[in-house]
């Protein structure tokens, strides 16, 4: 069991370190980053150039939403709000070597609905 848990970290860096390499955000356009947890989900926009995370959001901050999905949804739009008011409008996306599906998918979704654009 515990090599199939060694193979699965290294897989999901393998993957963290492949999108990386692609992506870079400034502070017109940061990088959306999502990390997600077993309990929790954290976004972040983050200017690479400086260094500097431009606005944050766990969604523990979410109020409405019953499941984990519906959350993501909810805390997607609420960091597209936020974005707003800092004057973004476009974002690269760092799905942070998970699989674009559930979750993941739920929070990019929240923000197109909030306005952002990828």
């Amino acid at each position: 069991m515990k090599n199939l848990e060694k193979i699965k970290k290294e897989n999901k860096a393998r993957r963290h370190n492949k999108v990386r390499s692609k992506i870079f955000g400034s502070a017109k356009i940061p990088r959306l980053n999502v990390y997600r947890s077993n309990k929790g989900l954290f976004i972040q926009l983050i200017d690479d150039q400086t260094g500097v995370t431009l606005a944050s959001i766990n969604d523990q901050e979410v109020k409405s939403g019953k499941t984990k999905t519906e959350k993501a949804t909810e805390a997607g739009k609420l960091i597209a709000k936020k974005a707003e008011e800092k004057k973004i409008t476009e974002v690269v996306f760092d799905r942070g070597g998970c699989k674009y599906h559930g979750r993941i998918k739920a929070v990019a979704d929240g923000a197109r609905e909030g306005g952002l654009k990828f």
